[in-house]
């Protein structure tokens, strides 16, 4: 699974536009998110769909965000996350 390329990022504005608005987070590349000065979120792009990995706990999570439910789905679990204290390790 690779990282997702600028059209992918394209698809996924809608995501990036709405995670922007989250205090706690800071894009340092297009796409790519971190959270108190380590790594947070990023997405990738593979044959069976576009997908976040997304570090709640001491490693990444991956989550499916290929459809505006998943989408949304996520943003949600994000916003969720950001309100726990962050995981060290």
């Amino acid at each position: 699974m690779r990282h997702a390329g600028q059209a992918t990022l394209d698809q996924l504005e809608d995501v990036l536009t709405a995670l922007r608005r989250l205090d706690g987070l800071k894009e340092n590349s297009r796409g790519v998110f971190y959270r108190g000065g380590r790594a947070f979120l990023h997405f990738h792009e593979d044959p069976d769909g576009l997908f976040a990995d997304v570090r709640f706990a001491a490693d990444f999570e991956r989550s499916r965000v290929s459809t505006a439910a998943e989408r949304s789905a996520f943003l949600r679990k994000v916003r969720a996350g950001l309100d726990k204290p962050q995981a060290r390790g």
